[in-house]
């Protein structure tokens, strides 16, 4: 190549040559035994610029290439880097990665519950930490140049993501900002931002996966390509397999067996049993099945995600009863080694506990599940045997999606619907890329693969649609804290707090979204002088014809309002007479009929830490109905008043969570009350027929000259229309001046409850602000007022371990029905006192118009965790705490980690001259033992 150059081109190329020798780039590149990626090398060389860079590419594309190459900058030139990552899994796993390439004395480790040489030139950390060095002044941050921010995209975390805003927003501006997002569709949004707030940045967006995906669909014994490649080349149009098409179309239709209507005679055998054999073609294959398939066609190691933690158990159960093996002796043999090894420091008890063997069993046929409520050494493992090759098939939880560094050769969805904590809604397109992203391994795999397996009803369009939609928007979730209110004023005082809320992404894209609100309120506004000229009537005025009118609807629907609030209020009158034992009629809802009251429900009674049940919503009946349902009712149930229609005695050893109580007592119910008849309810007077306001507006429209007019309906609707947008133009000027200063607004919200706190006074952080300003967590502000009322002066170490998990546990669901068990004595009244001090801060928090709907406020304690803490830290073993707290062993570990996370922060913030200090200690080692205290840093 060089002969064909001229001397001159030869000259140019030597000498771009030895430029690019001269770069820091060159020796990193050289570290690595295969060649850097386009859109890699861009980064890079935008980096060593003096540049900050956002890469946004897909998953297993090498994205974090570019943040160890800021690692390699920071040691060259003798600065400091900080690595940080959103889960302590990935920072371990990030840790490791770089002790292998550094060395363990130039790489430390920072996260909630380690700290491994934490004074490094090179510290890998949770976000979290981070944030918190930042607001404490720390001086580990002299001398950092860089900081690389793996998976930022969890800045739309709707629970975390404001951590990752306030770290880009205060780092110091002499820092290099690495963002390394997935691939989202408004990264150059997401760039702007940066470049307002962290100075010039490199938006590098590459949507190439190196490892191309297939997509397929798995019916019967048959996988099916999703899509056909049209014009005979795989850069043609992509259309839906008319095949799958088919199967939809075979499936929804209707069998016609029998008479054939359309051609008036008997269809004949041979076609029935045609359309038989086709039907038959198309079914959901088991989870042995699809694993099994699978492994015909050379498609292991796989992941399947499941969206249900006892689906990942039963699925591992199913396959090893079927006799499914992935492994042979030597790989079994190597399996036994290492988990043995890895799991040497867990006493022997503890093992029974945690399924040890079933899990082992599993393993060694290549077989395991992989979710949040796995013991993390467990879930290490099973990390550690996939990449080596020795495990095969994993069933997970899509949290395995999260950044961990387990790509497979395949990916199986079961469904394409989740639970997402409130309802079964459809996986979203970025839902569906994220989890597909784990198909194919770079440098082993050609191509990686997806399998959707077929359910009746698939859409198959629908699917393509999904697959083909790369729509995944970064949208920010950051909302100031009370914890943070402190911080920025001790900082920097109010006005420039309120300047440095402003720069927050969330403002950006609300300011952003103003100007299309905008345009359309004067789009609106042209509409409303048409429809002015449209309803004009040659007889009168009929705008203020239609004001009468409207005047009359709004008069006539508060009536009706009125009387609905008031018979609201007569039921609510006639729950609160119900007592234990009542029969009652429920007179409508999903639980009309006979029931049975077991406890009536008064709103004083709330220890359940569900914010929702509050004096507002009046009584909720906890009742037995005769279906034997144990169920809490609330007021909707009870339209109209309600009475007992007799009584009975509830049995002293009535269990609500045992069926067989649940069946015995209801069936006494039935026998003792299933002949009443409630009586009927009379529906009283419409109060309209008597009201004069509706009578004089009635007299008023009948007089207006519009009245009779012949065309008055054909004005009416018109004017309707006028009316309908004139509200809505209202609501977008509303609208228009909500989302200006909004961050700002609640600033100054949350700054003046706590001036009347007496945590702030102006620009000055009182010493109750500056204990505030250790407190980090949703209910920072609930344990500052604890600490100051002395709520846990002169509790013991369990005591004090079973009030502070109030301040972090929330149960994965709501249950209602029954009240958590709690340890008596001192530990109950301070958990009392704590809910009674939440309640004024709620109330206080109304008052100042802070909302918890949009993320801003304390949410109620929630007491579920205390009984299983309080025994943990009492020294009870393994088995009868998860036993009654009916808890898997991985959620337990990490309410226990989170736990002594708030009880080291309680030990720093406590008044001096307390105990409440020294036991918080004491509380954390009671905590840190057995399976909570096995390092996850090997």
């Amino acid at each position: 190549m060089t002969e064909d150059m001229s001397p001159a081109e030869r000259y140019a190329a030597a000498k771009l040559r030895a430029a690019e020798q001269a770069t820091a780039l060159a020796p990193f590149r050289e570290m690595y035994d295969f060649g850097l990626d386009p859109f890699q090398v861009e980064a890079c060389r935008a980096l060593e610029a003096g540049k900050g860079v956002l890469v946004a590419a897909p998953t297993g594309s090498g994205k974090t290439i570019v943040g160890e190459f800021a690692v390699h900058l920071a040691l060259e030139q003798g600065r400091k880097c900080f690595y940080t990552t959103p889960i302590k899994a990935l920072s371990n796993q990030k840790y490791q990665d770089l002790v292998k390439r550094y060395g363990a004395e130039k790489v430390g480790l920072l996260t909630g519950d380690n700290s491994v040489n934490s004074e490094a030139p090179v510290v890998v950390m949770t976000t979290e930490v981070l944030r918190n060095m930042l607001y404490a002044g720390s001086q580990s941050l002299v001398g950092l140049g860089y900081v690389v921010m793996d998976e930022v995209h969890y800045l739309s975390d709707r629970f975390r993501g404001a951590v990752w805003e306030e770290v880009i927003i205060h780092l110091p501006e002499s820092v290099t900002l690495v963002s390394l997002s997935a691939t989202v569709s408004n990264a150059e949004e997401f760039g702007d931002w940066l470049d307002t707030v962290r100075g010039d940045t490199a938006v590098i967006v590459s949507e190439h996966r190196p490892v191309p995906l297939w997509q397929h669909v798995l019916a019967g014994r048959r996988i099916y390509d999703l899509f056909e490649e049209r014009n005979g080349q795989s850069g043609g149009r992509r259309e839906v397999n008319p095949d799958l098409e088919r199967l939809a179309r075979m499936e929804n239709s209707r069998p016609t067996f029998g008479r054939d209507k359309r051609r008036g005679r008997n269809m004949r055998e041979a076609d029935r049993e045609r359309e038989r054999r086709q039907r038959a073609r198309i079914w959901t294959p088991s989870r042995p099945e699809v694993i099994d398939r699978l492994d015909n066609e050379g498609l292991l190691p796989a992941i399947t995600f499941i969206f249900s933690r006892a689906g990942c158990e039963a699925a591992v159960q199913q396959c090893l009863v079927s006799g499914l093996r992935l492994n042979d002796q030597e790989g079994r043999e190597q399996v036994r080694r290492i988990v043995e090894a890895r799991t040497a420091g867990i006493p022997d008890d503890d093992l029974h506990v945690l399924g040890y063997f079933e899990w082992l069993e599993g393993l060694e046929r290549g077989i395991a599940a992989h979710h949040a409520g796995m013991l993390p050494t467990f879930k290490e493992v099973v990390e550690e045997l996939f990449v080596k090759g020795l495990v095969k098939a994993v069933f997970a939880t899509e949290t395995l999606a999260l950044g961990i560094n387990m790509p497979a050769r395949s990916v199986v969805l079961e469904k394409l619907v989740k639970w997402n904590g409130e309802q079964h809604a459809d996986i979203t397109p970025g839902e569906y890329t994220q989890l597909t992203g784990r198909a194919g391994r770079r440098g082993i795999d050609i191509e990686g693969h997806a399998v959707v397996l077929w359910q009746r009803g698939m859409d198959p369009g629908a699917l393509a649609g999904l697959a083909g939609t790369r729509t995944y928007p970064l949208r920010s979730s950051f909302k100031p804290s009370y914890n943070m209110a402190v911080n920025l004023v001790s900082q920097f005082g109010r006005h420039r707090s309120r300047e440095l809320l402003e720069m927050s992404f969330a403002q950006f894209q609300a300011d952003k979204s103003v100007v299309g609100i905008s345009r359309q309120v004067q789009k609106n506004e042209e509409g409303l002088e048409g429809y002015r000229g449209s309803m004009t009537c040659h007889l009168g005025d009929f705008e203020e014809y239609s004001r009468l009118r409207r005047e009359l609807k709004d008069r006539e629907t508060e009536l009706a309002k009125q009387g609905a609030a008031q018979r609201r209020v007569a039921a609510a009158a006639a729950l609160e007479k119900l007592k234990p034992g009542d029969v009652i009629h429920v007179p409508t809802g999903k639980y009309a009929g006979l029931a049975l009251v077991l406890d009536p429900g008064m709103p004083s009674g709330r220890t359940n830490g569900h914010r929702g049940f509050d004096a507002q919503d009046g009584p909720r009946p906890l009742v037995l109905t005769a279906e034997r349902q144990v169920k809490r009712l609330a007021s909707i149930d009870f339209p109209v008043p309600v009475k007992a229609l007799d009584r009975m005695r509830i049995p002293k050893s009535f269990n609500a969570r045992s069926p067989q109580s649940r069946r015995d007592l209801a069936s006494a119910l039935r026998t003792k009350a299933g002949h009443v008849v409630p009586s009927r309810h009379r529906k009283p007077r419409s109060e309209a027929a008597d009201d004069r306001e509706i009578a004089r507006l009635r007299t008023e429209i009948r007089a207006h000259p519009c009245h009779g007019c012949a065309e008055r309906e054909d004005h009416a609707r018109w004017a309707e229309r006028y009316h309908r947008l004139l509200r809505d133009t209202r609501q977008l000027e509303r609208r228009i001046e909500g989302r200006t200063n909004t961050i700002a607004r609640t600033f100054d919200r949350i700054c003046a409850l706590l001036t009347e706190l007496d945590y702030l006074e102006g620009d000055t952080v009182t010493d109750e602000g500056r204990r505030l300003a250790r407190l980090y967590g949703e209910l920072d502000l609930l344990a500052s007022e604890c600490l100051r009322d002395g709520v846990w002066e002169g509790l013991g170490p369990a005591e004090l371990a079973a009030c502070a998990s109030a301040l972090v546990y929330e149960a994965r669901q709501a249950d209602d029905a029954v009240a958590p068990k709690l340890p008596a004595g001192k530990a109950k009244d301070a958990l009392g006192e704590m809910v009674r001090i939440w309640g004024r801060l709620d109330a206080l928090e109304e008052d100042h118009k802070i909302n918890q709907a949009e993320g801003v406020g304390q949410r109620e304690p929630d007491l579920g965790f205390a009984w299983a803490a309080y025994r943990w830290a009492s020294g009870f073993g393994l088995d009868e705490v998860l036993r009654e707290a009916e808890m898997p062993a991985g959620d337990f570990v990490r309410w226990c980690k989170q736990l002594i996370d708030v009880l080291g922060q309680i030990a720093a913030a406590a008044p001096p001259g307390g105990t409440v200090a020294r036991t918080a200690r004491k509380a954390m080692d009671g905590v840190l033992r057995g399976v909570v205290a096995y390092s996850s840093v090997g």
